[in-house]
């Protein structure tokens, strides 16, 4: 039986997978590059949250303060060196470049971690719950909610209110114009793919709190954040987040009739999504 139960815990899921996506769609849409190491991006934020909560025994939610500024310089660095060098009108070199990345990032992972699965401490908020209109909601999905949705806000407060924002906005539309008007367009994408790190790192804290991770989950958050992005519209960051929603509570319906139907149901409503609106529902 379907109760409001269910599709609030999708809600909530839906918070999560906007979280995988929302780094995705901000370099989608400003570098058209389709990265496919995102996913095992978020999960080497997670196991940096690991080690610094590890050895020096921070809480995570204070470990992600330095965790976001290192993934930060992790994009930054990766746009820099590498991808910055294969942007161009054909989209073929960054996605084997990604690709290749996130091999690399897998096998490195295994060595230095092992396929063990790992988890970060939460503590009390595992379990801690509220009570509202009679239904029990577990205070961290709605943090992770409400994370998403605050990071939705400040990312599109960025990109439309900010001399940042117009410069990611210009680079995007027309990086040869942008640089005769003072813009470098290598500069301008490192920051956009160093801010889509901080994300993942965001998103990596509550992966780990809310389940156990490993070196090959990452192509999993890809495809969530994929098929998120491409459901809410490319380039639009609260679709991200209509998308994760429809992700998530249709992962909650289909387990609620059969367990067995959770993840296909998710992938399901993408192909009924992309057949009404093949541009998505938001499109920019």
């Amino acid at each position: 039986m379907i109760t409001a139960d269910t599709i609030v815990q999708g809600v909530l899921l839906g918070g999560l997978y906007a979280l995988f996506a929302a780094g995705l769609s901000l370099v989608f849409g400003i570098l058209r590059l389709v990265n496919l190491a995102h996913g095992d991006l978020i999960v080497l934020a997670a196991y940096i949250i690991l080690v610094l909560v590890t050895a020096l025994g921070l809480n995570p939610f204070f470990a992600i303060l330095l965790a976001a500024p290192l993934m930060f310089a992790v994009g930054w660095l990766l746009q820099r060196l590498i991808l910055n060098r294969t942007t161009g009108p054909d989209i073929l070199p960054p996605v084997l470049v990604t690709f290749g990345l996130s091999v690399v990032l897998q096998n490195g992972l295994l060595e230095a971690f092992s396929a063990d699965s790992r988890r970060l401490p939460g503590g009390a908020l595992e379990t801690m719950t509220l009570r509202v209109f009679g239904l029990n909601i577990g205070v961290l999905p709605l943090l992770t909610f409400a994370s998403a949705l605050l990071l939705i806000v400040v990312l599109n407060w960025i990109f439309y209110r900010t001399a940042l924002g117009r410069a990611f906005r210009a680079t995007s539309d027309d990086p040869v114009t942008a640089s005769l008007m003072g813009l470098k367009p290598g500069s301008v994408f490192a920051i956009a793919t160093g801010l889509s790190m901080a994300v993942a790192a965001i998103a990596a804290l509550y992966l780990g709190m809310r389940s156990n991770f490993d070196p090959a989950i990452g192509p999993a958050r890809l495809l969530y954040a994929f098929e998120a992005v491409i459901i809410g519209g490319l380039g639009s960051l609260w679709g991200t987040l209509l998308g994760g929603i429809i992700i998530g509570v249709s992962q909650t319906v289909g387990a609620a009739i059969n367990p067995e139907w959770q993840i296909l149901a998710g992938h399901i409503a993408f192909l009924v999504v992309l057949l009404i609106r093949p541009r998505g529902l938001m499109p920019k």
